[in-house]
């Protein structure tokens, strides 16, 4: 059974957080979920590292500030900056010791990013690999919505209009009929060509679980992002990307950039799949995510550029090309 913690921030948030797998295991692997969602949308990823790895890897989830069964926060914390902080704190807080795999969907890739451009000493001396599922570091760049130019753009000012306003309206949650009647909405924006109706309702209650104040008070930090240059100093880790090439919000050159970025990363491009990979296409996402553990397990070389802080040199790296 995962154990349950409460871990309270400086600012007096506190970040709901399980973990599973000894204390003292190889490695942790650390899952970070996207806007408006909550740890409960890797449970297929959960299953499977732990029928794959047992206790070698220490698995962790978390709900971010404002999400799931976390705390409300002000809303002056409501960025993308303040997540990197948070994911540092937590690192220390259930990973005191040994290597570390980040793994982020949405807005958790990008707080990955966050953390290793605030605190580059900590991610370096604590990060051992990467998986990026169905995300950015370019903020809007390349959000279409699946829709034409013009359709987007319109599409994209109400929704940062509306986003200020449930900035302003508090910790009140989501009505769930409400949600339950944007269903649909939910499916086309989020999924592609296949979805399971159980995806649908562990979604949409995550939503109902978020503040308004964090669905609003993070899109403005969300959109304005721009980290290609953080990620270009991370090449020398073990690293996967996943996008799928239906997703309306983090479409493919969202992952072909990262891949750019960090050119020895293995790039997935999942046919037909959305934005919720991690639910759509759990096979791949699996294998992914167990091809980075294995190279870290097996003490992969990694080739650190010299401006990396804290960091030992080493020879080459044998990561798979991107393709």
């Amino acid at each position: 059974m995962p154990e349950h913690v409460e871990l309270r921030l400086p600012d007096d948030v506190r970040l709901h957080v399980e973990a599973s797998g000894p204390a003292d295991a190889e490695v942790t692997a650390i899952l970070l979920h996207g806007w408006t969602l909550d740890g409960r949308g890797w449970h297929r990823q959960l299953a499977a590292l732990r029928d794959g790895f047992g206790d070698r890897v220490r698995v962790v989830t978390y709900d971010a500030r404002g999400h799931g069964r976390s705390s409300a926060m002000p809303l002056r914390t409501a960025t993308l900056a303040q997540l990197g902080d948070d994911l540092a704190a937590v690192v220390d807080a259930v990973a005191p010791a040994g290597p570390v795999v980040l793994v982020g969907h949405s807005m958790g890739g990008m707080t990955i990013m966050e953390y290793a451009h605030r605190h580059p000493e900590h991610f370096a001396a604590r990060a051992a690999g990467l998986v990026f599922v169905a995300t950015t570091a370019e903020g809007h760049t390349h959000t279409g919505y699946g829709l034409s130019p013009r359709v987007a753009r319109l599409i994209r000012l109400a929704e940062t209009t509306g986003a200020g306003v449930l900035a302003r309206c508090g910790s009140w949650c989501p009505p769930r009929p409400l949600l339950r009647a944007l269903r649909p909405s939910i499916r086309w924006l989020l999924f592609g060509d296949r979805c399971d109706r159980t995806d649908i309702r562990l979604v949409t209650s995550a939503v109902a679980r978020a503040s308004l104040r964090s669905i609003g008070g993070f899109r403005a930090s969300i959109g304005a992002q721009h980290r290609l240059e953080t990620l270009a100093a991370l090449s020398h880790l073990p690293a996967a990307a996943l996008v799928g090439d239906r997703d309306r919000l983090t479409p493919p050159p969202c992952a072909e950039s990262i891949a750019a970025a960090l050119p020895e990363t293995a790039l997935t491009v999942c046919p037909g799949a959305g934005h919720m990979l991690m639910m759509e296409r759990p096979a791949e996402v699996n294998a992914a995510l167990a091809g980075v553990l294995h190279r870290v397990l097996a003490g992969a070389p990694r080739a650190v550029p010299a401006g990396v802080p804290g960091a030992a040199p080493t020879a080459r790296s044998d990561a798979v090309p991107a393709g």
